[in-house]
């Protein structure tokens, strides 16, 4: 196993949680997700153990209350990361030379 991934790939046994846990999904191939784990490192799961219409850049929510396992796409978390990662592009570009570049 690849120290980069916690879990091996295409598993899809549940992940223990002591709380709610938050994943981001970084790409999706086929039917694989790359998830993007709480401590920085990436794994590759199977499509189907994630919410139906998960798409890239979702942030998923894992937590486990009575012992099941719930997943379900934290359409609010997506929002603002995606608006907080816009914002940090537009700054970004707005220190951007316009016009010509001279070399």
């Amino acid at each position: 196993m690849d120290q980069e991934h916690a879990r091996p790939e295409h598993d899809d046994a549940p992940p223990t949680l002591a709380g709610p846990t938050l994943i981001t999904v970084d790409g999706i191939e086929g039917g694989v997700a790359r998830v993007e784990l709480p401590d920085g490192t990436t794994a590759d799961w199977d499509l189907a153990s994630l919410p139906r219409g998960v798409r890239e850049g979702d942030v998923v929510r894992l937590h486990v209350e009575h012992g099941d396992l719930e997943i379900e796409i934290d359409h609010a978390e997506t929002d603002r990361r995606r608006t907080a990662a816009q914002s940090q592009l537009d700054a970004l570009n707005s220190a951007a030379p316009s016009g010509e570049i001279d070399l």
